[in-house]
């Protein structure tokens, strides 16, 4: 009983807030012209399910995260590795990578428009330069606190590079790296659909837009709901394998 009181914690405050929306819907104390009730959130839900235009934003969102998401985190994984490893490298690339970090993601994407118009390469490099630099900083860091004793052991059993990466610095640094992609992983999916809302003829942000310019609330609030719960669940996702892959580390 307190394992599962424990699990279902995390969703009181959500259950709170969905109980509070509808008394404060049922009571009319906004107009249901500026707050929809959760009745027509869900109906609203069951249109779209019904006309397959739901999925269909849904798994366009889903899938530019999944492709953005894999090329910027296999990027930052490399630049950051190479950066902790080679100072060369780092004195080269250090100020831009930290200069353009600071700049968000969402401030590139008129830039971004000209450069790829508004197809899905757009999107998709919108999401790899989000999932991008969390990466980087995290694998970065990770791997400069790589105790020297580890790589002193390294060189008495005389192993390659490829060895002192997959036996030395990979589990060394796994903790951090996995913190890092979980981050990217967030911050991707807030800067696509952020894309979605402004250049973008399909996906979640693309649905809360039209339900803006024709007045449909519920819609709007409907593709809030999905954000959050989805943002949620990969974020619990990642959490469970995060934990399974640090348990099973060698030491």
């Amino acid at each position: 009983m307190r394992r599962l009181l424990s699990s279902l914690t995390p969703f009181a405050g959500v259950a709170a807030l969905l109980a509070l929306w509808w008394a404060v819907t049922a009571l009319q104390v906004f107009p249901p012209q500026v707050l929809a009730s959760p009745g027509r959130v869900l109906a609203a839900a069951r249109d779209g399910l019904a006309s397959g235009e739901l999925l269909r934003n849904l798994g366009q969102s889903l899938s530019r995260l999944g492709v953005g998401y894999v090329a910027g985190a296999a990027l930052g994984l490399a630049f950051g590795a190479a950066m902790a490893l080679s100072r060369t490298f780092e004195s080269y690339t250090s100020g831009l990578f930290h200069a353009i970090r600071q700049v968000p993601t969402i401030a590139f994407i008129p830039m971004l428009v000209l450069l790829f118009g508004v197809e899905e390469v757009f999107k998709v490099v919108v999401v790899a330069k989000a999932a991008f630099y969390p990466t980087a900083l995290a694998t970065y860091t990770g791997v400069q606190g790589v105790p020297r004793r580890y790589y002193d052991v390294a060189e008495v059993y005389r192993f390659s590079a490829v060895d002192k990466l997959w036996r030395v610095i990979g589990p060394a640094t796994l903790p951090p790296v996995l913190t890092g992609l979980r981050l990217s992983l967030s911050r991707a999916w807030v800067a696509l659909v952020a894309a979605e809302l402004l250049v973008a003829d399909s996906g979640v942000g693309q649905m809360m837009e039209m339900g803006r310019q024709t007045f449909q609330l519920e819609v709007v609030l409907l593709g809030v709901v999905l954000i959050g719960a989805i943002g949620f669940g990969l974020d619990r996702a990642f959490k469970q394998l995060e934990h399974a892959l640090v348990r099973g580390a060698p030491a």
